[in-house]
């Protein structure tokens, strides 16, 4: 699974790179520990280098504030992402991708980091920017899901791929950052139901500009 690929992988052993990917991982991993126990709004660089074992000049140096340390985390979680699943049918796949997000928010570690980002992102732009561009990332990879579905004729011709996926993950953010209602396996089903049926029923295509405009 994508999420426990992310939480167990060791530092300095995802990427090569020598001395400055371990430094990387053990600040990342620390600012991920960090966010878990305490939120953002209690990040503390100082700290994050001491729980890293990193000089605080290294890390003041690179990364230079808390909402770096959250942007550059997100940029780390995109690049670790793995493919998407192939189940053999597009309903299959979108039930999958609905179960991983729901797994991510209810996770005890993933579930608090996701919440400390999203309440980063609201305030800082730059933190809003790297949260853009870990979904926009996530969002291509999962595409092909719908790409598949439409080579099989599971949807019809000009649906957008990515607008389905948007719509599976979109009912369970509202609830785990907006209403802040507790999710489960059903909601994620559902969530997964009611893209595909927007999709069959033509109101995901992609919207063609307009002629007379």
């Amino acid at each position: 699974m994508e999420l426990e690929s992310r939480l167990n992988a060791v530092p300095g052993t995802v990427r090569p790179g020598g001395r400055t990917a371990k430094v990387r991982a053990a600040v990342l991993e620390a600012t991920r520990n960090a966010l878990v126990d305490d939120g953002f709004h209690a990040l503390n660089l100082d700290r994050i280098a001491a729980a890293a074992d990193v000089g605080k000049t290294t890390v003041y140096r690179r990364w230079g504030s808390a909402t770096g340390l959250v942007a550059d985390l997100l940029r780390d979680m995109a690049e670790q992402s793995l493919p998407a699943a192939d189940t053999g049918s597009l309903e299959g796949d979108l039930r999958a991708n609905a179960r991983l997000v729901l797994d991510t928010l209810t996770d005890p570690r993933m579930g608090p980091v996701f919440a400390a980002v999203i309440a980063a992102a609201a305030c800082d732009e730059e933190c809003a920017e790297a949260l853009r561009g870990f979904y926009a990332t996530r969002l291509e990879t999962w595409a092909a899901v719908a790409e598949r579905g439409l080579a099989r004729g599971e949807i019809p011709a000009g649906t957008d791929p990515v607008e389905v996926l948007r719509a599976v993950s979109a009912p369970l953010y509202y609830r785990f950052a907006v209403s802040r209602e507790p999710l489960s396996p059903p909601d994620a089903d559902r969530a997964a139901a009611a893209a595909l049926a927007a999709a069959r029923a033509g109101a995901l295509r992609s919207q063609a500009p307009d002629a007379a405009g």
